[in-house]
């Protein structure tokens, strides 16, 4: 409902969200009159709430207050504080359908020997450890400016560097997590050919990833045995124009779009991502799984204290122990450190609106759709299935879309409140803003605006399908944005755990 500029998300709500800035006076749903000025996104008390209530909003606890709120009052960080209460789970609401004709769908891309799905034909170059890095931006460097225009059927040379594999141990979960990504990484379709370049000396060493199908085309050497950090370019420079022989002559090809697996993220949300964007992008989803595609959902920090909506839609009892396990394991491991999860409401978050975890997760969430939850991963293991799953990662995004793609996702899309700059190659990343003044500030960096959904000129559900046909644009081989302007080669961010030796 739209009653002077808010939005009431739901009937059981005592808070609405102003949609633009509401000057005192403003009428609100219920009858009450605003007694401050409340920006756009933030949240105004529609009831009385007296000290120790639920504040609510989506029909669910965000939090209790903290002192008797009067309707018309701003709701936020000085009256509102996280509580892990929750009320009980409202039911998803109807999903949107993929038609017969959806299910028919085929995007262009690029199909690998082994039968995976590409979207784009990069060619990668893998640093091992941090001590190769130089050297691997080095070869893509040049491998761009003298290979790249003999070979117009390739999209480019990529670097994927990091500052891990050395000064940790060879053991445990923070080898296990790296030799995981560069590994999905290294198998990624959207790679036609990888080169992986070592120093020698490294605890994370090359013949780790000698393992049959780590990659079709990988070539490897270590800096050390090449001569030295000049001679591995011009070493790098023959084995690139035999990979790249094989894989500029690679043609696109139609593909069921039931082999599209999206990686779901949002950065930089405000109080208008869980209304207009997360929703969309969830319709987009929907559709989607109808289709036998993939959407994956992450950042378990964020969607803290929303999980049981999750596993409400568990596909079975294992899945939904499997989530909770997860989530388990973040709280025990902040308090370890001694943080709270509810620390990751960020200043620009609070900013745009949001003022607990449980508020941003609920919006948060709301990017997965209303479709069951079919799976779940840990970080960066490769995903199958289809519809939605979860994998488990930190809520950075460049951390949780790298593990995201070292699964296999060949698309990202990414929403946005506070104008979130983006982009992980090999896989592009569709940027979608979830209010009107963001995305004319930021255009030159944003694909879609969902702000139309708070204006009224669109609707969720036809927000959804124009995702799912730029999706399918974007598969297809439709640059996106952040790929024009040339992100990517800094945003491959592995999940760094464990001791640094």
């Amino acid at each position: 409902m739209n009653v002077a500029n808010t939005i009431l998300l739901s009937p059981a709500d005592n808070v609405a969200v102003a949609n633009g800035r509401l000057e005192i006076g403003a009428a609100l749903p219920g009858g009450a009159k605003a007694i401050a000025v409340i920006e756009p996104g933030h949240k105004v008390a529609i009831k009385p709430i007296a000290a120790g209530e639920a504040v609510v909003k989506y029909a669910q606890a965000i939090g209790r207050a903290t002192q008797d709120i009067a309707p018309g009052e701003h709701v936020h960080s000085h009256n509102l504080v996280f509580e892990s209460g929750r009320l009980p789970v409202v039911p998803p609401s109807e999903a949107e359908h993929a038609t017969e004709a959806d299910r028919k769908r085929t995007f262009m891309g690029y199909r690998r020997a082994d039968g995976r799905a590409g979207t784009r034909n990069f060619i990668g170059i893998i640093a091992s450890v941090n001590c190769s890095s130089t050297v691997c931006h080095a070869i893509a460097d040049e491998a761009n400016r003298t290979l790249l225009p003999k070979y117009p059927g390739i999209d480019g040379f990529v670097p994927i560097v990091h500052g891990q594999g050395c000064g940790m141990s060879a053991t445990g979960d923070g080898m296990m997590v790296l030799h995981r990504t560069l590994a999905g990484y290294a198998r990624h379709p959207n790679f036609g050919g990888v080169l992986m370049v070592g120093l020698g000396c490294e605890v994370n060493q090359l013949t780790l990833y000698g393992q049959k199908g780590v990659a079709a085309g990988k070539r490897h050497f270590n800096i050390q045995e090449a001569g030295g950090s000049r001679k591995s370019v011009e070493k790098a420079m023959g084995v690139l124009a035999e990979i790249a022989e094989e894989v500029g002559q690679l043609q696109r090809e139609p593909i069921p779009v039931s082999e599209i697996v999206v990686g779901l993220q949002c950065g930089g949300s405000d109080g208008m991502s869980g209304i207009t964007a997360n929703p969309a992008l969830g319709a987009a989803v929907d559709i989607l799984a109808g289709c036998g595609g993939i959407g994956i959902l992450s950042e378990t920090t964020e969607i803290y204290g929303a999980e049981h909506l999750l596993a409400y839609r568990a596909a079975s009892p294992e899945i939904a122990a499997k989530l909770d396990g997860f989530v388990k394991w973040w709280e025990d491991h902040t308090a370890k450190h001694g943080a709270s999860i509810d620390n990751n409401p960020s200043p620009g978050n609070k900013r745009g609106g949001l003022t607990t975890i449980l508020e941003k997760s609920l919006g948060a969430v709301a990017k997965g759709g209303q479709t069951p939850l079919n799976g779940v991963f840990g970080y960066a293991e490769k995903v199958s299935g289809s519809g939605l799953v979860f994998m488990d990662t930190p809520g950075y995004d460049p951390v949780s879309a790298t593990g995201q793609v070292a699964g296999g996702a060949n698309v990202i899309v990414f929403t946005t409140g506070r104008g979130s700059c983006f982009g992980c190659r090999p896989t592009p990343s569709i940027k979608v803003a979830t209010n009107s003044t963001m995305y004319h500030q930021m255009e030159e960096d944003m694909d879609v605006n969902c702000g139309v959904i708070a204006s009224g000129e669109k609707t969720i559900g036809g927000m959804g399908r124009e995702l799912f046909e730029l999706i399918i644009e974007t598969a297809s081989g439709r640059k996106t944005k952040s790929e024009a302007f040339g992100y990517g080669d800094n945003e491959f961010v592995p999940w760094h755990l464990g001791a640094t030796l």
